[in-house]
């Protein structure tokens, strides 16, 4: 993996970053992209020999400027990391409101498609690669009060699966990585809306949360950053098509609002 370059979309934060640090240890050239400036601006500065760029997913011109970027700096790609997302809102469907719901489709949906649709020619000009789409285990399910991003996370497995049908022959790998609750700030504030649409205190639907997984424990950044690094390293090789969960097994993500 030494020789790779790799760009993770969302890279400078949360899971992007976890996953970007893992694949720097392994000798890889990364380019993060990331909305917040700062996060772009301390990444680098904290890992020289990194780049990045500014970049909304859901603004279409945003992504292309980024890749162009990205090209004109180490003028190839072997692994696209399709990180990229929201929460998006909280609430039942009849109270969502139609911006919240199509903001999310354009972050967490769109902007798949776009980084998707730059980065397949650079794969196939260096030979093949991986692309790796991160969903979540509300595509295993349905989720409720969280309708646009269960949505979304639905789509993308079939967004991987068809790209790796179409891509398969150019030696480009797609997986999707389908994350349970991973510890941090969203998290975080996921299940505070959560407890205020419900009337409840956060550690309530925090408990409520662990019980839905088998191994009753969140995961770390750094566990779904290890899937990462596997599937676009040569131990994935063979690996294509897959919806992989990193979950410690979630069994359901309804049983809560009974």
């Amino acid at each position: 993996m030494s020789s790779n370059v790799i760009f993770i979309s969302g890279g400078a934060t949360g899971i992007g970053r976890a996953m970007a640090r893992r694949f720097l240890r392994a000798g890889s050239t990364v380019h993060v992209a990331d909305v917040d400036p700062h996060a772009v601006e301390q990444f680098i500065a904290e890992h020289p020999g990194t780049s990045g760029s500014v970049c909304d997913v859901g603004d279409v011109a945003q992504v292309n400027r980024a890749f162009d970027e990205l090209q004109a700096l180490h003028g190839r790609l072997d692994v696209l990391v399709n990180n990229a997302g929201i929460a998006g809102p909280t609430g039942r469907v009849e109270d969502i409101e139609p911006g919240a719901w199509e903001r999310t489709i354009a972050v967490d949906l769109n902007g798949q498609f776009y980084c998707a649709r730059r980065a397949v020619p650079l794969l196939r000009n260096a030979g093949g690669g991986s692309i790796i789409c991160i969903a979540s285990t509300a595509a295993f399910f349905g989720f409720p009060l969280r309708s646009p991003y269960a949505a979304c996370k639905w789509a993308i497995i079939g967004f991987a699966k068809t790209l790796a049908m179409e891509l398969g022959p150019a030696r480009i790998r797609v997986n999707a990585i389908c994350p349970g609750s991973v510890s941090g700030p969203r998290i975080d504030g996921v299940i505070e809306r959560d407890a205020e649409s419900r009337g409840m205190q956060p550690q309530e639907i925090r408990d409520l949360y662990l019980r839905q997984t088998s191994m009753r424990t969140f995961v770390e950044a750094e566990d779904v950053a290890e899937m990462a690094y596997f599937l676009a390293s040569p131990a994935g090789a063979r690996i294509s098509g897959q919806a992989i969960g990193v979950d410690g097994h979630t069994e359901g993500l309804s049983n809560w609002l009974d």
